[in-house]
């Protein structure tokens, strides 16, 4: 059975690092007592590593980073559980494709390694990478990620300010030009949402809703706390 939790963000206004989400970590890898981090979307990767080393301890668990690992690709298969963090979604996928680690979190999350995402990480667990707000700062092999979910998400949604000057399009008239080239949905999470899935079951939790975008259909609300049934 998949196990996954997908993290619109890791910070969240009034709370500290993956505070807002912590019941749901523990829920995801309480059969772990290590966890395997990828944090191949930042530049400095020993910093975020330790960042991240620091806060599992501090929930119990301890966590080994794959860019201070001899053979990633073993580490994959070895891991109890992932966890890979966010920043620039194009960066951590070209990461990925590079050091051949696609396929193996593939069969790992199929098998029923639990898998968790935050931001760029989250991104990287749809069908493509189409769907992020980040700049393409590297060129990926391709746009096709995980595909760990047959539907997209969009971290980090914002709402459109009625009151806004700017003129530019919102978040909102983004992604419908995405369902205009694409036929595949979208779960827009805003900041302190998540999405967590048990096989079939997916369902959005946390402090935050979200918005449904699906092509031939208008936005829909997510409410937290319920099956996302039209996916």
């Amino acid at each position: 059975m998949k196990r996954l939790l997908l993290v619109s963000s890791s910070n969240v206004h009034g709370s500290g690092y993956l505070e807002h989400c912590e019941a749901q970590i523990l829920d995801l890898f309480h059969s772990c007592q290590r966890v395997l981090f990828v944090p191949y979307a930042l530049s400095d990767r020993d910093s975020y590593a330790q960042q991240a080393r620091q806060r599992f301890r501090e929930m119990g668990l301890e966590l080994d980073s794959i860019h201070q690992t001899e053979n990633p690709v073993a580490a994959v298969f070895e891991a109890e559980g992932v966890f890979v963090g966010g920043g620039n979604t194009f960066r951590l996928l070209n990461e990925l494709q590079e050091r051949g680690l696609v396929e193996p979190l593939r069969a790992r999350v199929a098998s029923g390694m639990p898998y968790m995402g935050t931001s760029a990480g989250s991104n990287v667990a749809c069908p493509t990478i189409r769907t992020t707000n980040d700049m393409p700062i590297v060129e990926p092999e391709s746009f096709s990620a995980l595909g760990l979910v047959s539907f997209q998400i969009n971290p980090h949604y914002l709402d459109a300010d009625p009151d806004s000057k700017h003129k530019g399009e919102t978040r909102e008239q983004r992604l419908n030009e995405y369902l205009e080239e694409n036929d595949v949905s979208v779960a827009a999470i805003r900041e302190g949402g998540m999405i967590v899935v048990r096989g079939s079951e997916v369902c959005l939790e946390g402090k935050a809703g979200g918005v449904l975008f699906a092509k031939g259909r208008p936005p829909e609300e997510i409410i937290p706390g319920l099956r996302i049934e039209k996916l």
